[in-house]
């Protein structure tokens, strides 16, 4: 499927619907009500399958903010591990939700519960800690990045970029808004999500469509290594 062309057929259907169901209408705001303490803090969304936020001493007052979104069978530990060094090291704030499932729901059907949670999370983080709107990024691995892609399209008016660690494809149901730059990784023995069906597609499509793609291909399996990761970040903050 061409980026083009499924946002074409979004585009012709828009006038249907007042508001994509991919849509975030979290936005920072100028002064936190709340306090958001250093280190982990769950949200308590859920009793199972919550979000974590993790708010590095570093972290400047308004500070950047990186959005996480684990691959399939994962949950919300997995941005932490993956991404909590470098936010102490870059000083972001790093919001890793879970998906109701086992994985996210437009990687199955269409966006509807996930997208309300991650609505839900980011309104709470941006309750309590002051970001800086012009450093905000949606990033994941696999299934994540996938969803990371779809979210990160549908909202570019609030997300300036996407990284997307070995994406498959853009979600059916996706939007168009705004242009968001976009970093996409894959290895080139991934027997998951071989490159050619994804990334290489996907990099030509995106380009095709106007917007600034970085591409990163490495010798190595369906995994972030820790340099890719440590680029993506580099290449958001720069």
């Amino acid at each position: 499927m061409l980026i083009r062309r499924a946002f074409l057929a979004t585009l012709l259907t828009a006038c249907t619907r007042a508001e994509p169901a991919v849509r975030l209408r979290a936005r920072p705001a100028k002064v936190a009500t709340g306090v958001l303490k250093t280190g982990v803090t769950p949200l308590d969304l859920r009793r199972e399958r919550d979000a974590l936020v993790y708010n590095p001493e570093s972290a400047p007052e308004a500070a950047p903010f990186v959005l996480y979104l684990h691959g399939a069978t994962g949950d919300e530990k997995q941005g932490i591990r993956r991404l909590s060094a470098l936010a102490d090291e870059f000083g972001f704030v790093l919001l890793s939700p879970a998906s109701e499932g086992v994985t996210w729901d437009a990687i199955r059907s269409g966006y509807g519960p996930d997208v309300r949670l991650i609505d839900k999370a980011m309104s709470m983080v941006f309750s309590q800690r002051r970001i800086d709107s012009h450093k905000m990024a949606v990033c994941g691995f696999s299934d994540g990045a996938t969803y990371a892609l779809g979210l990160g399209l549908s909202n570019g008016d609030l997300f300036r970029d996407v990284m997307a660690f070995s994406p498959g494809f853009v979600p059916q149901g996706t939007d168009q808004n705004g242009n968001p730059r976009i970093f996409i990784s894959h290895g080139t023995r991934d027997q998951i999500l071989p490159i050619d069906a994804s990334s290489r597609r996907l990099v030509t499509d995106f380009k095709r469509a106007g917007y600034s793609v970085k591409f990163e291909e490495f010798d190595g399996p369906h995994t972030v290594p820790p340099e890719i990761a440590r680029e993506a970040i580099t290449w958001f903050l720069k």
